[in-house]
């Protein structure tokens, strides 16, 4: 589990495979916008349980359940910081074209 504060990282641990802190930075950012975006669809799938359709503008219904979902995804860790445990793992896996097969593993 990434942890869900800022830690100091070793930038020769996170350039060792790529060479370059640009280029892992851009790694870790790409992997981190998936990451974010597979939250959020999990997130409005579990909240559309809950979702009324209703036309009254008046009525505001508050669901515990739905309030304690928003309240554990707020908990998590960011997705910069699970893309970085990742990169840490050797989870992570790109495509360069400058490579002679075209892929890289992080």
């Amino acid at each position: 589990m990434a942890p869900s504060t800022t830690v100091t990282r070793n930038l020769e641990m996170m350039t060792k495979d790529t060479g370059n802190i640009y280029e892992t930075v851009i790694i870790v950012a790409r992997r981190s916008n998936q990451i974010s975006v597979e939250m959020k669809q999990e997130l409005n799938k579990k909240l559309e349980e809950f979702a009324s359709y209703t036309d009254n503008l008046e009525e505001v219904f508050e669901n515990r359940e739905q309030i304690e979902i928003s309240k554990f995804y707020e908990r998590l860790p960011k997705p910069a910081l699970i893309a970085l445990q990742e990169l840490e793992e050797g989870k992570i896996f790109y495509r360069s074209p400058e490579s002679p097969s075209g892929k890289s593993k992080v």
